[in-house]
């Protein structure tokens, strides 16, 4: 598997450690933010190759992210996690460009699948 980097953007710390640490296992350097403001500052200094975005967060949610994106016109797929009742949002975000949206909680590797995918896609 070739290297590369995904970012995990959720507000619940717990999830994004393990969602990175499982990636590392399986060789996908994963970086981790818990808020949408530090997520943007990390895509614009050193973009991913994927972003992973949680829909509802506390300020600055995936689909605000995700637009603002989209604003500056940068062209890395994105997978959206959306939870219960948020399956509404989870297709705006695919109206928006979304690569895919799962529900969480996701199987690890469905997410890993998608993010695969998301990379073959460029």
């Amino acid at each position: 598997m070739d290297e590369y980097r995904v970012l995990i953007v959720d507000d619940e710390e717990e999830l994004v450690i393990t969602i990175a640490e499982r990636l590392q296992i399986r060789g996908i350097q994963a970086e981790t933010s818990t808020d949408g403001e530090t997520a943007l500052k990390m895509i614009e200094a050193n973009p991913p190759q994927v972003v992973v975005l949680d829909v509802m967060m506390p300020g600055i949610g995936g689909i605000e992210i995700l637009k603002r994106m989209n604003a500056q016109n940068l062209q890395i797929p994105v997978i959206l996690l959306t939870g219960y009742g948020s399956t509404e949002q989870g297709k705006e975000g695919m109206e928006l460009g979304a690569f895919d949206y799962l529900m969480k909680p996701c199987d690890l590797n469905l997410l890993i699948g998608k993010i695969q995918e998301a990379v073959k896609s460029l």
